[in-house]
C-alpha cells in the first residue's frame, strides 16, 4: 500500500483522484494546486487526507508517488523532478514536450528504478484491447498497416477547457499543436500492434477560423495548425497514418478516437457507430456490441465540464474489457474514456505494489508520444520525411 499526492486539481484530475482515494491499494491521497482554492476545494469534497502549498511541498512530504494533472506542456520536468525526490509517477498525458525532456525521463526510470505510467486511455479503448486479443491469437496474420485518429473539435468542450485552465491568457495555449498530443491516435494503435515508428512525413493544415486560437502571433507554441496528418513507417516493415484534427464537423456525441488494423489474414475496422472483424474467408461479423462501453454513473464533481465533454467522463466498461481484477471499491464509481479510467488506475497502483512494470510504462510511453512530436517538425518542413529514434523496449528486472 502507498501513499499519493495529486500534482493538479482540476477537473480531469478529480475523476482519478476519486479513483485513487477508493482504491485499497493506496493509503491516501493529498493535493496541491498552482490555486489553492481549486486543491482545497478537491480535498474538501473528496475528503482526501490533505492539501500541500506547492509542487516543492509535495516532494518534500512523505507521498510516496505523485499524479501529474498539469498543464500538457510542463509534465516532462515535473516527471523528472518527481522521480529525483523518490516518487513513483502516474503522468496524464502526453509524456513530455521535447525529445530531451523524454530521454530525461527514461533515463530517470532506469536510475532510481522507480515505477513511471502515462495514462493514456487508448490501451484500454476497447477495440483496442480487442485489436491486443486478435494480435496475440495470430488472427490477423502479418499486420502491415493501421489507423489511429483522435478528431476532436475545438467546439466539443475545448474551449471552455483552455479557459478554465488558461485564465484570461487561454489562446496563447489552445493553439497547442495537435501532433504534439498524439497519444490517444498512436497510443491505440500500438497499444494492440507490436512495433514502433521509425520515420515519418506529415501535413500540417493552417487554421483559418479567425478567432485567435491557431494564431502564431498569438500562439506560445507559434502554431497555425489546427488540423495535421501524418503517415509512418513501422519497424518490421509496415505503416500507420495518424490523424489529428481540432477542426472537423464531427458530432459532439460520437467518440473522437477510432482505430484500424489491417493484416494478411484479418481486418479490424471501426468507423463512428459500428466495429467489423473481416476474415480472408468466411462471413462478415460484427463486433458493435462487444466494444460499445455501457451507461457509466454520472457525478456531481462533473458539474462544471462543458456539456460536449461531459459524457467522455461518464462512459462504462464494454464486455471486451476484463474487469474482473478491478476493486470492489470501484463499484459504482465514475470512469470514462470509453470504460479506460478504472482500469488505468488499478494498472499503476498493481503496478507499484507489486514491482512491476505498467502497461504504458516509459519505454511505451515514448513510442506513443516521441512520433507526433517528429511528425509535427516533418510538417514544419512541408512533409519532409524524418526519421524517428526509438529507445528500445524496457530492461529485464525493472
Amino acid at each position: 500500500m502507498f501513499s499519493i499526492g495529486f500534482v493538479g486539481a482540476g477537473q480531469f484530475a478529480g475523476a482519478f483522484a476519486k479513483l485513487f482515494n477508493a482504491h485499497p491499494g493506496v493509503s491516501r491521497v493529498t493535493v496541491t494546486d498552482l490555486l489553492a482554492e481549486r486543491a482545497a476545494s478537491l480535498a474538501g469534497e473528496l475528503g482526501l487526507a490533505g492539501v500541500e502549498d506547492d509542487f516543492d511541498a509535495m516532494l518534500a512530504s512523505d507521498v510516496d508517488a505523485v499524479a501529474v494533472f498539469t498543464q500538457r506542456w510542463t509534465h516532462g520536468p515535473l516527471v523528472v523532478r518527481a522521480l529525483r525526490a523518490g516518487k513513483h509517477v502516474y503522468s496524464a498525458v502526453p509524456m513530455a514536450f521535447t525529445v530531451e525532456e523524454i530521454a530525461a525521463i527514461i533515463d530517470t526510470v532506469k536510475e532510481t528504478g522507480l515505477t513511471y505510467m502515462m495514462g493514456e486511455t487508448s490501451f484500454y479503448h476497447p477495440v483496442t484491447v480487442l485489436a491486443r486479443q486478435k494480435a496475440a491469437e495470430g488472427a490477423f496474420g502479418r499486420l502491415f498497416y493501421a489507423e489511429g485518429d483522435y478528431v476532436h473539435d475545438m467546439d466539443h468542450g475545448f474551449y471552455t477547457a483552455y479557459q478554465y485552465s488558461g485564465g484570461a491568457d487561454w489562446k496563447r495555449t489552445a493553439s497547442f499543436p495537435p501532433m504534439t498530443y498524439p497519444t490517444h491516435a498512436i497510443g491505440g494503435v500500438l497499444g494492440a500492434w507490436n512495433t514502433h515508428a521509425v520515420s515519418v512525413s506529415a501535413i500540417g493544415v493552417p487554421d483559418q477560423r479567425g478567432d485567435g486560437v491557431f494564431d502564431k502571433s498569438v500562439s506560445m507554441f507559434d502554431n497555425d495548425f489546427s488540423n495535421a496528418t501524418a503517415l509512418f513507417e513501422t519497424a518490421g516493415g509496415g505503416s500507420m497514418r495518424t490523424n489529428e484534427f481540432r477542426r472537423v464537423g464531427l458530432a459532439n456525441w460520437i467518440p473522437e478516437s477510432r482505430f484500424a488494423f489491417y493484416g494478411t489474414e484479418g481486418i479490424l475496422e471501426q468507423n463512428s457507430r459500428s466495429t467489423f472483424w473481416h476474415e480472408r474467408s468466411g462471413p462478415l461479423h460484427d463486433l458493435t456490441e462487444l466494444v460499445q462501453p455501457g451507461q457509466g454513473a454520472d457525478d456531481p464533481m462533473l458539474a462544471n465540464v462543458d456539456p460536449a465533454l461531459h459524457d467522455s467522463f461518464i462512459s462504462g466498461h464494454a464486455p471486451v474489457h476484463d474487469t474482473s481484477l478491478l476493486p470492489v471499491e470501484f463499484k459504482g464509481l465514475g470512469n470514462g474514456h470509453m470504460g479506460s479510467h478504472q482500469l488505468l488506475a488499478h494498472d499503476f497502483v498493481t503496478a507499484v505494489n507489486e514491482q512491476r512494470l505498467p502497461s504504458v510504462n516509459a519505454w511505451a510511453a515514448a513510442r506513443y508520444t516521441l512520433p507526433g512530436l517528429v511528425a509535427h517538425e516533418s510538417a514544419l518542413r512541408d512533409g519532409e520525411r524524418l526519421r524517428i529514434d526509438d529507445f528500445g523496449d524496457a530492461p529485464e528486472g525493472l
